[in-house]
């Protein structure tokens, strides 16, 4: 970590130094790559009150503390103490956000094709737990003009589902889905 040190109507002497950069040894474990962080210390004097602040300069965060006493060595320390309670809740922050992260696997849908006509989306079925809310695989159905009735037949002949149909009657999409009662439902917009 880089110190500067500023000195306004004081001079600043090697203990000070030496004091700030041995409770600073807190605050520079916490961060993975501290080489990179900088801290500018101002030390001021004004009538009997000494103030010290400091700020700490990190990737693109920046850390200000600011303490007044009549101690300039209690003034550093309690300022130290102030940036080492904003460092933990940062760090604490970075911790949270990457581990509340979405993988991007997680995310993203599996965009192999359908080959052997649904026998891997009804052998991913029985292997276990599924995550609710992802594409697996999309088919193209044609649509076919027919009626409700003939759509019933179609799908008591063929092993899907569901059958996707242009209702002849009225030139609109609808969908008939076997019910798990055995019955059929469908489905118009």
């Amino acid at each position: 970590m880089d110190f500067e040190y500023t000195g306004r109507h004081i001079d600043v002497t090697p203990a000070l130094r030496a004091h700030v950069e041995e409770h600073f040894g807190k605050i520079e474990s916490m961060f993975e790559n501290a080489t990179t962080a900088r801290a500018h210390v101002i030390i001021d004097v004004v009538k009997n009150r000494h103030i010290a602040e400091i700020l700490l300069h990190w990737r693109e965060h920046t850390l200000t503390a600011k303490d007044t006493n009549a101690d300039m060595y209690q003034a550093l320390t309690r300022c130290i103490d102030k940036l080492e309670k904003q460092a933990l809740k940062l760090k604490k922050k970075i911790i949270d956000r990457r581990q509340d992260a979405v993988p991007l696997s997680a995310v993203a849908p599996d965009t192999a094709p359908d080959t052997d006509g649904g026998a891997a989306e009804a052998a991913s079925e029985n292997a276990g737990p599924r995550q609710e809310g992802r594409i697996i695989a999309a088919r193209r159905y044609k649509v076919k003009p027919m009626t409700a009735e003939e759509a019933v037949m179609s799908l008591a002949e063929d092993g899907d589902q569901f059958v996707v149909f242009r209702d002849s009657d009225t030139d609109r999409l609808s969908v008939l889905y076997k019910r798990k009662d055995g019955n059929y439902g469908l489905i118009q917009p």
